[in-house]
């Protein structure tokens, strides 16, 4: 058969046999395989082209949306994927490209913690729920995570929860709020206590009796619809244990407002 028609579209080049079959190839196949025009070729030489053009045109792809930042082996393969490029060429190109250094999942875990370790505010389990959705081998993720400390990160967290919740929480309260949100943000409870046992947190008896006198304003409003003497009293002590108040100044607060 006879190469008839060889011309360049956008960036792929359209080569047409014998005015019948066309496909589109890359330049780097029109290099390898020195296609001209009017260029014979056989049956074998024709699979060969097609599958070259084929890997060559996917890894053209993935070298651009490489361009761009980090990847990891499952969002390149993924992008491939989309843009109709079969199997097994995907598979040629990935181990190409990290032949190459262009896909490193260890280099793109490490880059990943270390980013969130000077801006994040994230802790372990997160960025492994993270890591593993982007593809990343459990094992490599494990390994990386074990060379960072993420003290200074739930340190900095708890800081920032601080400046955001004291004043309008009792220390008790304060406590669980900040301790717990550390635990959301993927910090073992151990870390998330020793970084709240870092913070100083002023006593403030003026602004705790406003806290609580304003609450039990709240709750007294709504129980004394329903109850009444002992039961009423029960459900407003209740109610200010679950807000964080300690239990003393819950009865001495109530003591004063019920009498």
């Amino acid at each position: 058969m006879k190469i008839s028609r060889l011309e360049k579209k956008k960036r792929l080049y359209l080569l047409e046999l014998d005015k019948k079959e066309q496909l589109y190839i890359t330049e780097d196949t029109i290099v390898r395989f020195m296609l001209t025009k009017n260029k014979e070729i056989d049956d074998k030489t024709l699979e060969a082209i097609k599958t070259f053009a084929q890997f060559s045109h996917g890894k053209n792809i993935a070298l651009y949306f490489l361009s761009f930042k980090l990847r990891t082996e499952k969002e390149v393969t993924d992008y491939l994927l989309k843009h109709d490029i079969e199997k097994n060429s995907i598979s040629n190109i990935i181990q190409q490209l990290k032949e190459e250094n262009w896909l490193n999942d260890q280099k793109y875990s490490e880059t990943f913690i270390e980013q969130s370790l000077r801006s994040g505010d994230k802790g372990p389990y997160i960025l492994t729920q993270k890591l593993k959705q982007k593809g990343l081998d459990e094992k490599i993720i494990s390994q990386t995570l074990e060379q960072y400390d993420f003290t200074e990160v739930a340190q900095r967290t708890a800081q920032k929860l601080l400046r955001k919740h004291e004043g309008r929480l009792p220390v008790n309260a304060l406590k669980e709020k900040i301790t717990q949100s550390l635990v959301t943000k993927g910090f073992s409870y151990t870390d998330a206590k020793a970084a709240f046992d870092t913070l100083i947190i002023e006593d403030d008896d003026e602004n705790d009796n406003a806290l609580i006198e304003k609450e039990l304003d709240k709750q007294y409003r709504k129980y004394s619809r329903r109850y009444d003497g002992y039961e009423l009293k029960q459900k407003l002590t209740q109610a200010l244990a679950r807000k964080g108040f300690d239990y003393d100044t819950i009865k001495t607060v109530l003591r004063d407002y019920l009498d």
